[in-house]
């Protein structure tokens, strides 16, 4: 295992960015040890809902973790608001960093992570190789 520390601007989409930075490292599979850091937009669909809701405002992301591969990302994360609340689902592109985004990945040198779809569940799912 490598690991790859990461900052994240304003301004820039969470998800989006971690895949890039997979595919930037030449490895095929990684995941997200920890996150940390700050969000104006979250998407987070929440178990068993067909779309993502949209969080605005001063947020904190609390926990980020998750497995990153060519094909995608398949992220959970819980963020607090302004007020304390917390709410925790999977991330969905379009979460906006505010300030930060403090990120630690692991690489995985000859593992090879895809997503196909199982039939059991509807979702792609990982296939590790």
């Amino acid at each position: 295992m490598q690991t790859l520390a990461l900052r994240l601007a304003p301004g820039d989409d969470l998800r989006a960015a971690l895949v890039a930075a997979l595919y930037a490292s030449g490895h095929e599979a990684g995941y997200v040890l920890q996150g940390i850091g700050s969000l104006s937009v979250a998407q987070l669909r929440y178990a068993g809902q067909p779309q993502p809701d949209t969080l605005r405002g001063d947020l904190e992301i609390l926990t980020l973790a998750g497995s990153l591969s060519a094909d995608g990302a398949h992220l959970h994360m819980s963020v607090s608001d302004a007020q304390g609340r917390v709410l925790g689902g999977h991330v969905c592109a379009g979460c906006v960093v505010r300030t930060t985004a403090e990120l630690l990945l692991a690489l995985l040198p000859g593992q090879r992570f895809t997503r196909e779809l199982d039939p059991r569940t509807g979702y792609p799912e990982l296939k590790i190789s």
